[in-house]
């Protein structure tokens, strides 16, 4: 299929089927040669092409079943060579379009860049929330239903083509060794800046979307899909009903929607897959950030030196001078301890010799760091009593001040949000965390979310209201306004306070 992209006339060929290709967009299905050679101009191809080298190439074409021929008897010829140079018209095949088509695809590929769009995500829920409202008006339109189906797809396709060229490009921008360190390192910062944006808030999108995916299956996927076909309004087909693949299709998408975001068999989704390499990457990247600066700093790397090194070597003249240069460059250092003196001086001569004289003790300190030990006064032990009993009153009055806040937030049971009430600003804040904890887990079968504090002593089950009411929480800094949920607050141990319980 793809056999005219190689060999000496391959610039021809697929110059021939991007001008068939044009000619199709304009609902032009046949051309002649005159027209071939017309439209070959227009989609870029200036060289002179002779009569008998067009009519070889588009033979090739047929004979690779790309193009098809067929003969014109609707039109008056007025002589011989007329007849012949407008008897012919050529159209693309189902075969020729395909690959035509593979080719625009795979030079869109190579253009393209990746990108991960929270915007893509956000568009995804309004459709899910779309169909739900469709879905539940009888009055409403099939087309609409169709429409709505077809956008979501298209932003689920949309999501994975981006997600996968990005993380292409990705994993080759952290093997890539640009030879402009200054631009290599804005690139990857700029890379690093724009995951760290990306991941705000990706968990509570990824969970926003499968509420919204859960809404549209409790409606009922099979009267989503027979509505769709409905409103898809499929021609018949000669080889049998187009609506079984149809309907497969679509299943499949959805299926793709539910790995993505709410798998049916447990499965942990693949957007949090996703959160996972992007953290990842910014951990690599910022490593690689850290070696390029570290080797920015440096006047000279020991891989640069031996090179030099190297080429002294090899530029030496004789033996004698490789010998000198191997000293200077790995013998030993200077002898650091011939000034140091025997303890009693008088036991060796200073007419002897070194070899007949005495050892003398070096300290290995002065091999390393070319200096002696030095032995001064030990230093006074630092009193740090009043430090620790300073940190453990803090600590004290930490722990004082937690507990409190447990106490007030402690329930018996399921209460109101809107039973708090008035909070004071640092109660309000321990529970605006216990709050944020719970809403960041996926929740159960029957809707409630569970999720306990890091030092596991409180634990905190949320449900969303039954019906659509608010609560206010007012500080002395400000008030919040939130859904009313179904709060409780559990600790395995100590006092409970009852004010909550009260304001419910």
């Amino acid at each position: 299929m793809f056999r005219f992209t190689t060999g000496e006339k391959a610039e021809l060929y697929g110059a021939i089927l991007q001008a068939f290709g044009a000619a199709n967009e304009r609902l032009e299905t046949a051309l002649g040669l005159d027209d071939v050679r017309a439209r070959l101009r227009t989609v870029g191809w200036l060289d002179a092409v002779h009569d008998d080298d067009l009519q070889e190439a588009l033979r090739k074409l047929r004979e690779w079943q790309l193009l098809d021929v067929v003969q014109n008897h609707a039109e008056n010829y007025r002589t011989a060579e007329e007849y012949e140079r407008r008897n012919l018209q050529y159209s693309l095949t189902r075969r020729g379009e395909a690959a035509f088509a593979g080719v625009e695809h795979a030079l869109s590929v190579l253009a393209s860049t990746g990108a991960l769009q929270t915007a893509v995500l956000e568009a995804i829920t309004d459709r899910l929330d779309e169909l739900y409202v469709l879905l539940g008006d009888r009055t409403s339109s099939d087309r609409r239903v169709f429409s709505t189906l077809q956008e979501l797809e298209g932003h689920l396709e949309a999501l994975l083509a981006n997600t996968k060229a990005f993380n292409g490009e990705l994993q080759r921008l952290l093997r890539a060794e640009g030879a402009d360190l200054a631009t290599f390192r804005e690139v990857k910062a700029a890379t690093v800046a724009y995951l760290q944006e990306f991941l705000v808030n990706l968990d509570q999108r990824g969970q926003t979307v499968a509420s919204a995916v859960e809404r549209v299956e409790h409606r009922g996927l099979g009267l989503l899909h027979e509505r769709a076909l409905r409103g898809a309004e499929l021609p018949p087909a000669a080889d049998g009903d187009p609506a079984p693949a149809w309907l497969e299709r679509r299943r499949a998408r959805w299926e793709g929607l539910q790995a993505w975001f709410r798998p049916v068999d447990g499965a942990r989704p693949r957007v949090e897959q996703l959160h996972d390499v992007a953290r990842r990457a910014i951990v690599t990247l910022l490593q690689v950030l850290d070696r390029i600066t570290e080797s920015r700093r440096r006047s000279s790397s020991a891989v640069q030196d031996f090179r030099e090194l190297a080429r002294w070597f090899a530029a030496a003249p004789t033996e004698d001078d490789l010998h000198r240069l191997w000293s200077a460059a790995f013998g030993l250092g200077p002898a650091r301890h011939a000034h140091l003196a025997h303890p009693d001086p008088e036991l060796a001569p200073s007419s002897g010799t070194w070899a007949e004289a005495p050892p003398v003790e070096v300290s290995a300190l002065l091999r390393t760091s070319g200096r002696t030990e030095r032995f001064t006064r030990t230093g006074k032990v630092r009193d740090i009593g009043g430090i620790k009993a300073a940190r453990a009153e803090r600590a004290r009055k930490e722990r004082a001040e937690l507990e409190a806040a447990w106490d007030v937030l402690g329930t018996d049971g399921p209460v109101r949000l809107s039973g708090f009430g008035m909070l004071d600003h640092a109660v309000f804040e321990r529970l605006l965390d216990l709050l944020g904890r719970a809403l960041a887990v996926r929740p159960d079968a029957d809707g409630t979310r569970r999720t306990v504090t890091s030092d596991g002593r409180v634990e905190i089950v949320l449900r969303l209201p039954p019906d659509s009411g608010r609560a206010v929480l007012r500080t002395a800094r400000g008030r919040l306004e939130a859904p009313d949920c179904l709060v409780e607050v559990r600790r395995p141990s100590g006092p409970r306070s009852s004010a909550a319980k009260d304001g419910a």
